[in-house]
């Protein structure tokens, strides 16, 4: 069964093809960090007119690349949300034209499922587990019992950790995308050279909280620029890093013990530092816990894991395929509001 998925949630324009589920003939990622570096942050008018620029070059690349014709195609999957609404629709309608012309059939997709099933594009990792997704828009912990069957346990309540990570890398006047910049600079610095906050670690609750995190380090930022204070940005890098990662290991080592889960997933952009893994995998090893890391490609935005989510739903859930006339993108979509229309 080949699947075409399409994924334009944010900024990368992406396509693949996807044979049963685990191999993978072709995978397409037009980058914009060019276009957005300059801002400091994502540009969501930019963000979409990109796309529609790329998005047709992209997917006949992905289709050459996999030696196939959309005549060879059984199965559309295309990304409808969350994500920004200018960029969700130029996949969505690039995706439904295709559909609709070859009489495809066509899934829409959780950006977030593809997240939770990134993994399989590797190996199968046995239900239940549990996934931490962190990345740019998300900080969630979610208990995986199956295909379709996703149970939030707890989310950010303000900035997610890769938000933090590019907002944070903008105060020091590093650029943009934050993340790989930090980790670098990161390696140089002292992690316990300041005591930047833990929001919520101290209580039960297994949500996340990195605002007053950020604010943390840009008064910290502007009390030494004050001063004329010799700022050491590795230091501020290796601390605020080394405070995120304790959070996000720390709510997750919490939520395996109260859901009795041996076998964790982490993915999404932020899965791909170095540090995390490093961290996490330490803390599950000495708990006798499985952890499980895609690689990082799979880990920041990608059609691949839009493909291998079109297909486990297409072959376990008993929705239908989507209508092309009548699928809508929604910037706000959840598991909780529904998978597909």
């Amino acid at each position: 069964m080949l699947v075409l998925g399409i994924e334009t949630s944010c900024d990368e324009t992406a396509a693949a093809v996807l044979q049963d589920g685990n191999r993978l003939l072709s995978s397409i990622i037009h980058s914009q960090n060019e276009i957005h570096s300059r801002y400091g942050g994502i540009v969501p008018e930019l963000a979409g007119r990109s796309h529609i620029e790329r998005i047709h070059h992209v997917v006949a690349d992905s289709l050459e690349q996999a030696k196939a014709k959309i005549a060879d195609i059984d199965l559309i999957a295309v990304t409808m949300g969350p994500g920004l609404m200018g960029s969700l629709l130029v996949g969505l309608n690039t995706a439904k034209a295709m559909a609709y012309a070859s009489q495809k059939p066509l899934l829409g997709i959780n950006h977030l499922e593809g997240h939770l099933l990134a993994i399989f594009l590797q190996e199968k990792v046995e239900f239940p587990y549990l996934a931490l997704i962190v990345s740019g828009g998300h900080t969630d912990l979610y208990r995986v019992d199956g295909f379709g069957k996703y149970t939030v346990l707890g989310r950010t309540r303000d900035d997610a950790a890769g938000e933090s990570f590019d907002k944070v890398a903008k105060m020091l006047g590093m650029g943009y995308p934050g993340g790989p910049l930090i980790e670098k600079k990161a390696r140089r610095g002292n992690p316990q050279a300041h005591k930047f906050p833990r929001a919520l670690l101290d209580r039960n609750s297994l949500d996340f909280s990195f605002s007053g995190l950020k604010t943390s380090v840009r008064n910290l930022v502007q009390k030494q620029n004050g001063q004329q204070a010799q700022l050491s940005v590795a230091d501020i890098s290796a601390s605020f890093q080394e405070a995120v990662v304790e959070v996000l290991v720390t709510k997750t080592l919490r939520a395996c013990a109260v859901e009795s889960l041996s076998r964790i997933v982490v993915t999404g952009g932020v899965a791909a530092n170095g540090y995390l893994r490093a961290r996490m995998t330490s803390a599950l090893s000495q708990k006798g816990l499985s952890g499980y890391f895609p690689q990082p490609v799979f880990c920041t935005d990608n059609a691949a894991m839009i493909a291998c989510a079109g297909f486990y739903r297409y072959r376990h859930c008993p929705a239908s395929p989507s209508n092309p006339l009548t699928l809508d993108a929604n910037a706000n979509l959840s598991f909780e509001s529904g998978l597909n229309p």
